[in-house]
């Protein structure tokens, strides 16, 4: 990936301060309520699928720019060995509020590409995305080549209106010149070994503030986020009993005391805050990890790429992230998510483009072109082992990560990212020292997740 996939990616994470997805709740259940039945609709049976010869524009939304837009344009089109009288329409920056708005307006296109799987439950809840379950019988498609985690975040309560379009992996970097320095010979496993190799590798001024940082506790800030960090914990968001239960989690306690081992270790929030005004912009060339002023992290597959563009000096490792210490099976699991792809409610060609998705998401040489492309992790175990995938070892570990049956993803729910945001914000305010009872606070944020559901499923 070159330096332009910060546009896409800035708009599929958040930075700063913890936003809501482009799109709301209300609006998709505005866009979307009274779905229709049918294939146009959000059940029945599936559309047909189109003649060997049929002529007809398939319009795909995407907000996939400049040079990925030009990547997935090429893989869109492959579509046309098969079907060579058919066009594609790739409308490339139109993020999800922009889908709404088409779909709301009676005018939405033939298939809909997002970044945001958080918003699935709210797509798959309102009948904005059309259910798959009947093209997907018809057509006899074994599920099961793609890894449990993804095909769970790509459905909602058993219904399945969406289909995976390449993956993200979340793993540990770390600079191999910086250990090797330190006299550290593997990565950490768990965090007590993460903390240990932190305090090797940090280093300070002479005034005491920050010079290198080891590994650093600021979230939200880059790929830390509680949701990348949550699945090396084993925490989960909701019980079973669809509720959130956080002050009750030892696992969600364990993680924000990890946090605040790390900021006390530092001197504090002040410290860490300056540090962190002093680093590059996440997808910029001056990283903080790029330009040697992090020693470890987590990430994405897709900083391989950036590394490679933008710092090619740059001697680096990849591993699973470190564990707790009483988690030890946690070990080589990691967080996922991902693109996906879907036929929104009233799309005029709803045959043509189920052959699309099914072109784009299931075979193997399409999906193999686009991952070498973008860079990302190839969603089916098939391609995962393709010998034109292009594979290094450093990205190596993803695709192991990806494969080994421990990937954890976020939940859908009807509330979209609500949740994420919600512990996002307590997690900014902990590391502050703005909460001075931890158990108090996560149910304070029980509360409010809880208020939000129970609004949500009572068609608020």
């Amino acid at each position: 990936m070159s330096s332009t996939t910060q546009v896409r990616r800035s708009g599929r994470r958040w930075r700063g301060s913890i936003v809501l997805g482009a799109v709301t709740v209300a609006a998709l259940v505005s866009a979307c309520s009274g779905a229709a039945s049918g294939p146009n609709g959000g059940a029945g049976d599936a559309a047909a699928a189109p003649a060997a010869d049929a002529k007809l524009t398939l319009t795909v939304y995407s907000k996939f720019t400049d040079r990925e837009y030009n990547v997935v344009t090429a893989g869109l089109n492959k579509l046309k060995a098969k079907f060579p009288n058919i066009e594609i329409k790739h409308e490339g920056q139109q993020d999800d509020d922009k889908i709404t708005q088409s779909i709301r307006g009676g005018n939405p296109p033939d298939v809909a590409i997002s970044f945001f799987t958080d918003n699935l439950g709210a797509w798959c809840s309102t009948g904005s995305f059309q259910d798959l379950k009947p093209y997907i019988d018809r057509d006899k498609i074994d599920l099961t080549q793609i890894p449990d985690a993804v095909r769970s975040y790509t459905e909602y309560q058993g219904k399945r209106c969406a289909m995976p379009l390449l993956a993200d992996v979340y793993g540990f970097y770390y600079n191999k010149d910086m250990f090797a320095a330190k006299g550290i010979t593997s990565p950490p496993k768990t965090t007590s070994e993460l903390f240990e190799a932190t305090k090797k590798l940090t280093e300070f001024n002479t005034d005491g503030s920050i010079k290198v940082a080891g590994f650093l506790p600021s979230m939200p800030f880059y790929a830390n986020m509680a949701q990348y960090w949550a699945p090396n914990f084993g925490a989960t968001y909701l019980g079973p009993d669809g509720q959130s239960h956080l002050a009750d989690s030892p696992e969600w306690k364990a993680m924000f005391d990890f946090q605040k081992q790390l900021v006390d270790f530092y001197g504090g929030h002040a410290k860490v805050e300056q540090f962190k005004a002093g680093l590059g912009e996440e997808y910029s060339a001056d990283h903080g990890f790029q330009r040697g002023k992090l020693a470890m992290m987590i990430d994405g597959e897709y900083r391989t790429a950036f590394i490679k563009d933008q710092a090619p000096q740059l001697k680096f490792g990849t591993a699973a992230p470190p564990v707790l210490d009483s988690k030890p099976d946690r070990y080589g699991g990691a967080f996922t998510t991902g693109t996906i792809i879907a036929i929104p409610k009233g799309a005029k060609n709803p045959g043509a483009a189920w052959e699309l998705i099914k072109q784009v998401t299931l075979d193997t040489s399409t999906l193999v072109e686009l991952s070498n492309g973008l860079k990302n992790v190839p969603s089916t175990k098939a391609a995962l082992t393709d010998p034109k995938l292009e594979v290094t070892p450093e990205f190596k570990t993803f695709l192991d990560l990806y494969n080994g049956g421990k990937l954890t993803p976020n939940p859908s729910t009807p509330i979209g990212d609500a949740h994420l945001k919600a512990v996002n914000d307590f997690a900014e305010k902990w590391q502050a020292g703005n909460v001075p009872d931890m158990v108090a606070g996560l149910k304070q944020v029980d509360a409010q997740i809880n208020d939000e559901l129970a609004q949500k499923r009572a068609g608020g």
